[in-house]
């Protein structure tokens, strides 16, 4: 064989280069959203949106499938459980016509659903729970939500934590605004006083301790869709 000449060692060495730059904006883990895996998320969302039927619902299971409470994990992302604020109430706002504050009190007259679906969570564990609440499409024909609006943006009163969806899965059926877990009401663990749930997601993108519901025209990120986790994340 004969030596490489230094012309055929140069474009190697860039060629070398120009993919560990590739691979480097790829894996960056401090900007997920960017370069070649920032195209992919969207490509994939682009992908799950037209494959997502608003119409199409999980299977709802009997009671006896339900999970022992303790085989149903607990998290959070502070060294506590947070309490709720003195006062809390839920803020629905961004494109409405009507913003709403509702107490717990006011979501619980409002008309009651129960979903008992399997819980899947991008770790590989799955549990089954019955949660009570209220669906998020009574709260938005409430709050007149505008057409321009195609998604929801969900904060928490535990500093930091948020999601944001595409506004059908938002509005699908079996997506809740749960106060209640197995027919009582929630365990702080779990959430209290109030948590986004849905047959729709997988487990990171349904916020606990939720304080606002904004409706809005364009896509936000997320605590952990920040971080580089899916961003559309269906079931």
């Amino acid at each position: 064989m004969r030596p490489a000449t230094r012309r055929e060692l140069l474009l190697v060495g860039a060629r070398s280069a120009g993919l560990l730059a590739a691979g480097a904006l790829a894996c960056d883990s401090r900007r997920p959203q960017d370069g070649f895996l920032g195209l992919m998320e969207r490509v994939n969302e682009r992908v799950q949106r037209a494959l997502f039927d608003p119409r199409r619902l999980a299977p709802e299971l009997p009671e006896e499938d339900e999970s022992d409470p303790d085989e149903f994990p607990a998290y959070k992302i502070g060294r506590v459980y947070p309490a709720a604020p003195a006062g809390w109430a839920l803020s629905v706002k961004g494109l409405v016509a009507r913003p709403l504050r509702l107490s717990l009190h006011d979501l619980q007259q409002l008309p009651m659903t129960q979903t008992r679906v399997r819980h899947h969570c991008v770790e590989g564990w799955s549990a089954v729970a019955a949660w009570q609440g209220v669906r998020l499409s009574e709260v938005a024909r409430l709050a007149g939500v505008d057409a321009r609006a195609r998604y929801v943006e969900f904060r928490s009163f535990e500093s930091g934590y948020f999601s944001s969806w595409d506004l059908e899965s938002a509005l699908h059926p079996q997506t809740i605004l749960a106060y209640g877990m197995g027919g009582e009401p929630l365990a702080a663990e779990y959430g209290a006083p109030l948590r986004l749930y849905s047959a729709v997601k997988l487990g990171y993108k349904m916020v606990k301790y939720v304080s606002e519901v904004t409706f809005l025209p364009v896509r936000t990120g997320g605590y952990w869709e920040d971080q580089g986790y899916e961003w559309f994340a269906g079931v």
